[in-house]
């Protein structure tokens, strides 16, 4: 097995509203769904977004989208009109989701073999 990011298997959407906020995972292929679903969990997301510290994250399959939507709460410091950051938001944590890698099997095409 070879870890890869998320980036080379998928695309983010995200939205946010008050101290909450919704990441969609979008694969580019609908054959690595499954890879998805298997290694991106909410235990994995929380902890990739511990430095953040979510009160919890929540996980809704979307199998006919090729697609998983993640909402995680307490995550924008208060919200996006009461946070000090500037742009921590939204497509920001996006990307960083993106960032976390996975296993794929040897012979995978993002893989690299």
């Amino acid at each position: 097995m070879q870890d890869i990011a998320l980036y080379e298997l998928a695309h983010g959407r995200t939205g946010d509203k008050g101290n909450r906020i919704n990441i969609s995972l979008v694969a580019y292929r609908p054959e690595d769904y499954a890879l998805l679903a298997e290694h991106v969990t909410c235990e994995r997301v929380a902890a990739h977004f511990a430095h953040r510290n979510p009160a919890s994250v929540q996980r809704y399959l979307l199998p006919n989208l090729g697609a998983i939507n993640f909402v995680l709460d307490e995550v924008l410091d208060g919200g996006v009109n009461d946070s000090l950051n500037l742009d921590a938001h939204g497509k920001t944590l996006s990307f960083h989701l993106l960032d976390l890698r996975i296993p794929v099997p040897p012979g995978h095409p993002a893989a690299g073999n």
